[in-house]
């Protein structure tokens, strides 16, 4: 740095020196401005005056002069010396023309009241500076500005003396008069306000409220919300375009806001303060709060105010909204999916008008697409089954009747291997009597198996259901486990109760369900079991099973091949019943160690027999002649006709009638015959008219049944021997049997019979055709011959 006061111009000094003589010219200065405010130097001095503060509009003009507005009030900044709390009375202002006057006139000739000096404040520690505190009036009406200098005196009752210099003047100014009046001012803030709050509302609300939720309440909102959201649906569609505008007319709200709150309150940070909380409270959180539940009201109310800014602010809004729909593509809208959607029917549950039932349906068809057959099914080793080749009598029928299920699988050989469904429906011209082998039920309908895999889901297993091929399917899946090929396994059932039961998360039970869930399989708490046994006629059951078509076969060879059992001696209906009464139709076990059992001759020689036999199955040896020639023979091969005919020597003592117990079968045929007879099945009813009706008329004419038999019929000793070489199935007619057989056929073809004793039965009664009397021991043998030629032509050929 170069020394202070060094030689050379002033403009080529240093900074340094520079400072040094500015700092030995200050006293200097000072000295003469006290001089020039003739102060003693014992007394205050005033050396400069600067602008602090004011409370309306004020400042510095490019000349240095200080400007005020009138009716504020002002605090100025004096530099000088020896300053204290009582230098008011040494300060004033007088009025001046203009620049050039202040600085050329040194008196200060009038002191003007336009500027009244309040006080001296914050005098500083050296009494160097002070803040003077001036209250400016206001001016008069053809007035628009006033210039002032400032002027001091030494003491209070000296001269007082004008300053020259330009930072004594004061320009006082009219203050900036307001564009709207202040009522207005006042309403145009809260207009403001209110518009700030709708569009942070709306803003909330209309943004919330989703395109796919206005179509919904549409379709299902009360007539109140399908009217606003049909109101709110197009603008809604214009996603950013809204949003755009909405924000924009938010902001542009929001600062006007702040700068008149600013020109009506005057300072800037009280006008910040206030806008801050006005928006913040009824711009913010009031109108979002209530948007939040009303949007959709609100919304719709304040369409026109919506569509009013969207056209304002078009030309910009409109563009960026353009450039959001090309960088960030469309609005993506609230889908709920199956999971979704169950969730928030759970969370809603507290607030939704829905039953429990009613959800329950509800997810339950939601999760349908998510379960599959192996959930659900019964188990195989709990379906209940039915083997192929079972006969459908009464104890089968029965049996199914119990189980209380309409399809039933049936299986051969093993459980897995289903074959066929039956339908209880099938049943219902199946007569238990009849013994009908179930695979003719099956095969005569052929209902079809329906296969699915184990992984089928519910939402598919409905929809096959549905097309009605069946209501019950059977669960597969292919098992490839261990060596071999691979083998489709059989899991279990389902049926269309299973998966409607899923659906509706619910158990359905009828009155025949055994089990409350066919999984769990607990039973039902109370379940009256129903016994079929009161529908089982004991007298009626055939203790030898045999077919249908066997037993046919039997009825019309007995009817066309046999004489004494033709249409015209008994009728086709009372020989079906006869061959259905216990103990006809037998059976005879053959004995293999002891081929001569007596039990195994169904005949023996020059022994008395009362009875008819046809074979039905086995093989049997005829021994007759005087030869004893032997034969065999098989099927439908019939022996004793003989014996149907016979006349037995009348006791005395039969002469009346004989007891009931004597007429059983006569009463059976006559009270349990129809009165329109089928071919095979009994399908008359019995009531208890018919019972009281017909009991006197068959108890007469059982009596004379018992008369005639006693009177007519003789007996008989057979001259052959017929003994099983197997198994036999075969039919015993006894002659009391035939007779009321023949009684009974009487009776329906004259249904109008006398019934005052036997003498008049026999009179009144149809004329017996006459039969030829042969001798059956030759009938054996020419029978025997015949088979013998057949046979020797058979092997000749």
């Amino acid at each position: 740095m170069a020394p202070a006061g060094g030689g050379g111009r002033p403009g080529g000094w240093p900074v340094g020196g520079r400072l040094l003589l500015a700092a030995l010219a200050l006293p200097l200065l000072l000295w003469a401005r006290g001089a020039r405010g003739q102060g003693s130097p014992h007394r205050g001095t005033i050396l400069g005056v600067r602008l602090a503060k004011c409370s309306k509009s004020c400042g510095v003009n490019e000349n240095g002069i200080i400007f005020l507005s009138e009716g504020s009030t002002v605090t100025l900044r004096l530099y000088g010396q020896r300053l204290n709390d009582n230098f008011t009375s040494l300060i004033a202002f007088t009025e001046v023309e203009d620049t050039e006057t202040g600085h050329t006139s040194p008196n200060c000739r009038e002191l003007t009241k336009d500027l009244v000096i309040q006080e001296i404040a914050n005098v500083s520690r050296g009494n160097t500076s002070a803040l003077l505190v001036v209250l400016t009036k206001f001016l008069r009406r053809s007035e628009n500005m006033k210039l002032y200098a400032l002027c001091t005196r030494a003491q209070p009752d000296g001269p007082w003396g004008r300053w020259r210099e330009e930072d004594s003047l004061l320009f006082m100014v009219v203050e900036p008069g307001r564009i709207l009046p202040l009522w207005l001012h006042i309403l145009l803030v809260m207009v403001l306000l209110v518009l700030s709050g709708i569009f942070s509302g709306l803003n909330l609300g209309l943004m919330a409220l989703d395109p796919m939720e206005l179509r919904i309440v549409q379709n299902c909102g009360t007539e109140k919300e399908k009217k606003y959201a049909r109101k709110i649906e197009p603008i809604r569609r214009k996603g950013n375009y809204l949003l755009c505008s909405l924000l924009l007319g938010n902001v542009l709200v929001n600062t006007s806001l702040t700068i008149l709150l600013d020109s009506l309150i005057g300072s800037g940070f009280v006008s910040v303060a206030f806008s801050t909380i006005g928006i913040v409270i009824f711009g913010e959180i009031v109108p979002q709060s209530l948007c939040s539940r009303h949007g959709l009201a609100v919304g719709a109310n304040t369409i026109f105010i919506t569509k009013f800014f969207m056209l304002l602010t078009f030309p910009l809004s409109f563009p960026i909204s353009k450039l959001l729909d090309f960088f960030l593509g469309q609005e993506i809208r609230t889908v709920y999916n199956r999971e979704k959607l169950m969730e928030m029917l759970k969370v809603t549950e507290p607030y939704n008008d829905l039953v429990k039932e009613e959800l329950n349906m509800i997810q339950g068809a939601l999760e349908l697409r998510t379960k599959t057959v192996e959930d659900i099914m019964t188990q195989l080793q709990d379906c209940f089954m039915i083997r192929s080749d079972a006969i459908l009598d009464f104890n089968t029928m029965s049996e199914i009747m119990e189980s209380g299920y309409t399809r039933i699988p049936v299986f051969e050989d093993e459980q897995s291997n289903i074959v066929d469904i039956l339908y209880v429906k099938d049943l219902a011209f199946v007569d238990p009597d009849d013994c009908t082998p179930l695979k003719t039920i099956t095969r005569f309908y052929n209902h079809p198996v329906h296969f699915v895999f184990h992984d089928t889901k519910l939402d598919a297993m409905l929809e096959e259901f549905k097309k009605g091929k069946s209501h019950l399917a059977i669960v597969q899946k292919v098992n490839n486990e261990g060596e071999g090929d691979p083998f489709y396994e059989v899991l279990g059932l389902v049926t269309l109760e299973d998966v409607i039961e899923e659906i509706i998360k619910s158990e359905i039970l009828d009155e025949s369900d055994m089990y409350t869930d066919n999984r769990s399989r607990k039973r039902v708490s109370v379940k009256n079991k129903r016994d079929f046994s009161a529908f089982k006629d004991a007298d009626n059951e055939l203790k030898v099973k045999i077919s249908p078509q066997l037993l046919l076969a039997a009825h019309r060879f007995l009817s066309t091949e046999v004489p004494q059992f033709s249409p015209s001696l008994i009728s086709e209906k009372i020989l079906l019943r006869l061959l259905k009464y216990p103990d006809v139709i037998q059976e005879l076990k053959f004995d293999e160690n002891n081929k001569y059992y007596a039990r195994h001759y169904l005949y023996t020689r020059n022994k008395p027999a009362d009875y008819f036999i046809l074979i039905l199955q086995g093989k049997v040896e005829v021994e007759a002649g005087k030869e004893n020639m032997k034969f065999e023979t098989g099927a439908f091969s019939y022996y004793g006709t003989m014996a149907l005919s016979s006349i037995p020597p009348v006791p005395s003592s039969q002469a009346g009638c004989p007891p009931a117990k004597r007429n059983s079968l006569l009463s059976w045929l006559s009270d349990r015959s129809p009165a329109h007879p089928t071919a095979l099945s009994r399908s008359a009813s019995l009531s208890h008219s018919d019972y009281s009706t017909d009991a006197p008329i068959t108890a007469t004419l059982t009596s004379s049944s018992n008369q005639l038999g006693s009177c007519i019929l003789g007996q008989y000793i057979s001259d052959f021997s017929v003994r099983a070489l197997t198994d036999l199935q075969y039919i015993k007619i006894t002659r009391q049997q035939y007779q009321n057989g023949l009684l009974a056929s009487r009776m329906e073809n004259s249904p109008q019979l006398p019934v005052d004793g036997c003498a008049t039965c026999v009179e009144n009664s149809p004329e017996k055709p006459e039969l030829s009397v042969v001798d059956e021991t030759t009938t054996l043998l020419n029978e025997r011959n015949s088979m013998l030629h057949k046979a020797f032509q058979e092997n000749s050929v």
